[in-house]
């Protein structure tokens, strides 16, 4: 009888992917991006340990929400001062900083553990097509071909 070993720091293994968000909606592509942030879909995932991939989303500009969210959609923050409550609509922020909409769904998403800032930190949102990580993905592909 063979028993199930635990999970390794060593053992995990990180790969890149590239989501384009462009028309997709918000929501569910915020979902299948804290997935690989997790690792949940891989076959040594332990909530315990940082086991998620590196996520680089482009067009972040270009992403949609459904019905009234685009004017209705508010974001908060407090400072911590008295007086220091902001709000912000979703069409403000999305024409601030189109990135930050995607992030913040993201946020919201993943467990709010020790290991939620690693997580994040696998993330990167680019509002157009072009970002620095491009000699990634193609080691990667050259790796499935060969």
């Amino acid at each position: 009888m063979e028993s199930t070993k635990p999970t390794k720091i060593s053992e995990i293994k990180r790969q890149w992917y590239l989501i384009d968000a462009k028309d997709q909606i918000l929501g569910r592509t915020a979902t299948q991006i804290a997935l690989l942030l997790m690792g949940k879909s891989k076959p040594y995932f332990v909530k315990n340990l940082d086991c998620g991939d590196y996520v680089v989303v482009i067009n972040a500009k270009d992403i949609k929400v459904t019905g009234k969210k685009e004017s209705d959609k508010m974001y908060y923050r407090h400072s911590g001062y008295p007086g220091g409550f902001k709000s912000e609509s979703y069409n403000k922020l999305k024409a601030r900083r189109p990135g930050e909409t995607i992030k913040r769904a993201v946020l919201g998403m993943v467990p709010q553990t020790k290991l939620r800032d690693r997580m994040l930190k696998r993330l990167y949102v680019f509002e157009s097509h072009e970002h620095p990580y491009q000699n990634k993905f193609k080691s990667e592909d050259t790796k499935a071909k060969s």
